[in-house]
């Protein structure tokens, strides 16, 4: 065995292993596999042996070219996988946060011209190459903070030819980055203000035009929907997603963020592979989402930005839902940490650091349906890995607020590392 890349003598590895078919739930969200002395071999992007460094160099038949890489004293954990976020946009919306603080509310902000009509309007005049290029300096600042794979919806168009071009944008910035990016159809994030009384008008559009359109040129792999009081009602809702799924996409749902609608209950009814928000689910959605294994994918930041109460993890967890942690990176949640993710899910939702570390790898890669190549450090699986400047899990949230990241491996490449103590 000649590895291409050769990573040894690291302090303690954290590989997730054994939830590649089913997602992490209960108790085992605290168990991440840890291994002392931990080494890891690469070769062409893949792991190919995994283990205690005296194992792994017994088995090496050749030395790489590029001399064994030795981490002492640190933590290695899989490469950080953000399932919920809008990474392409125009504009920004500094203003909005400067009127939130004298005191003004969402419809007041609204009214002023911020808000979503804000970046809608920035969204429609930038040209694709502005959209990629915004969204290539946030995906790069994500990718120097451990994030090496990323959900990326659209939405902020909400038109067919202005969806289409933020589609086609993270396609291209796709071959631009070494992060794996997953897009996401979110036509149905507001109604548009020319289709304003005309709701049922938009979704027809959306069901008859825009669809069948993304689907067409294969630039989108899930539809999700804002499945919320005065955006998108429950019909609404099921229309849309049923329709995306015939027409073969895979199904999100942004569900009950702000009022109890009962998002929850429909994406556990359409098979979406997860329910995101979920800050005022009922107990019935929520069971419905454990018989369904709809992933529970909580959004702190969001949460943290709106000033609003955070999602109940610890009752998720103790029904044994999957829980999976994203950034929700927005106009409104300018949050590119998973560090600070999960910082608040500790401090804010009582989760453990360890079952937090689960939440942003092996079970958010479920919650993309990519648990199969990457989320733990398993033999066979996309070499996407983190060297954390760090001895243990709890030093994670010990040390909040810190970019902890060392070195950042992505498909077996060093993309980033301090290459010093």
């Amino acid at each position: 065995m000649k590895p291409d890349l050769l990573l040894t003598n690291i302090g303690q590895m954290a590989t997730l292993a054994g939830y590649s078919n089913t997602p992490k739930k209960g108790e085992a969200l605290k168990e991440l596999t840890i291994i002392e002395n931990g080494a890891i071999a690469i070769k062409d992007g893949i792991i190919i042996d995994v283990g205690r460094t005296d194992e792994i160099l017994a088995n090496i038949t050749e030395m790489p070219d590029l001399p064994p890489i030795e981490f002492p004293g640190m933590f290695a954990i899989p490469g950080f996988v953000d399932s919920h976020t809008h990474l392409t946009f125009g504009g920004s919306r500094e203003k909005d946060f400067s009127m939130k603080l004298e005191g003004k509310n969402y419809l007041e902000i609204l009214e002023a011209g911020g808000g979503i009509l804000n970046t809608l309007k920035h969204t429609r005049a930038s040209t694709k190459d502005q959209l990629v290029s915004n969204a290539f300096s946030y995906a790069e600042s994500m990718l120097s903070m451990g994030t090496t794979t990323i959900e990326a919806k659209s939405g902020y168009g909400l038109n067919t030819e202005n969806e289409l071009k933020m589609l086609q944008a993270v396609q291209e910035l796709g071959r631009m980055i070494p992060s794996g990016l997953v897009s996401t159809f979110l036509g149905a994030h507001a109604i548009p203000p020319e289709f304003k009384g005309r709701a049922e008008d938009y979704v027809d559009l959306l069901i008859n035009e825009m669809i069948p359109a993304v689907a067409e040129k294969k630039l989108a792999e899930f539809c999700d929907v804002f499945c919320e009081k005065g955006v998108f009602e429950v019909e609404q809702s099921r229309n849309i997603l049923y329709a995306a799924k015939c027409s073969g996409m895979k199904l999100k749902v942004h569900a009950d963020e702000i009022v109890q609608l009962g998002g929850a209950e429909l994406a556990a009814e359409m098979g979406a592979i997860s329910a995101d928000h979920l800050l005022m689910a009922s107990d019935d959605g929520l069971e419905a989402m454990l018989k369904a294994g709809t992933i529970a994918t909580l959004l702190p930041a969001t949460a943290f930005s709106l000033n609003t109460n955070y999602a109940d993890a610890r009752k998720m967890i103790e029904m044994g839902l999957p829980v999976a942690l994203a950034t929700d990176f927005n106009p409104n949640c300018a949050n590119e940490s998973m560090f600070f993710t999960i910082a608040l899910a500790c401090y804010k939702m009582k989760m453990q650091p360890r079952e937090a570390i689960s939440a942003v790898t092996i079970n958010a890669a479920h919650a993309i349906d990519r648990a199969d190549s990457i989320g733990s450090i398993e033999e066979g699986k996309r070499a996407d890995i983190l060297i954390l400047d760090c001895p243990n899990p709890e030093f994670l949230t010990w040390r909040f607020g810190v970019n902890l990241v060392h070195t950042v491996v992505v498909n077996g490449q060093l993309v980033h590392t301090k290459f010093g103590p």
